[in-house]
């Protein structure tokens, strides 16, 4: 029996492993559908997180970011800037970079 908890925002749901085995060839779909987490149980108690791949992916393009420190530094410095009005048009950098001349 699929259980979702949290609030509404929050898109978990528990799904116990007898279920999950039985489902498991519909799982891909689901997800991609849904961008859900699922949860599987065992006797109540969570053994595994099941997601899309592409999920998947970013979490970890996220923490690669996120564990580089020299990025993070460039990424917060913008961020800093963008925030202060220091930012360039979108021409100008088209073509400062030669993009789509």
């Amino acid at each position: 029996m699929r259980e979702r908890i949290g609030n509404s925002n929050e898109k978990e749901v528990r799904l116990p492993i007898a279920e999950a085995r039985n489902i498991l060839t519909q799982l891909p779909e689901q997800l991609e559908a849904s961008h859900d987490t699922i949860t599987v149980t065992r006797r109540g108690k969570p053994v595994l997180a099941v997601l899309s791949y592409d999920f998947y992916d970013s979490l970890i393009e996220t923490l690669e970011i996120m564990g580089d420190p020299e990025l993070m530094k460039s990424l917060h410095q913008s961020i800093t800037e963008a925030n202060s009005g220091r930012t360039v048009k979108w021409q100008s950098a088209k073509k400062k970079l030669e993009i789509g001349t």
